[in-house]
């Protein structure tokens, strides 16, 4: 399944900046960056719950805003890309 998940952690606080870095490293986790605050992730239904889970341990919910968006299996035909590529072909050759 392929999600694509944002978020607006308010950071005035130090707990808040905390927050921000945590939701970063576990979005990290899954998939990969395309802005500062969005992630594409390619994922099974398990790790989708996973990952789900950890995202609302960490967000304040009365401070911080989290959506996640499924696209599902046919993801290609709903996205559309303009300006400097930014990320990978998930599901391609990725050499290093």
């Amino acid at each position: 399944m392929y999600v694509l998940i944002t978020y607006d952690v308010c950071t005035i606080t130090t707990s808040g900046a905390k927050r921000l870095r945590n939701v970063a490293r576990i979005c990290k986790n899954y998939g990969q960056r395309v802005q500062n605050s969005v992630f594409e992730c390619l994922v099974d239904a398990s790790q989708f719950v996973s990952l789900k889970q950890e995202l609302l341990h960490i967000i304040d919910p009365d401070e911080d805003c989290l959506r996640i968006y499924q696209l599902g299996k046919n993801f290609r035909t709903h996205i559309e890309c303009f300006g400097r590529k930014t990320s990978y072909e998930v599901e391609g050759t990725l050499m290093i």
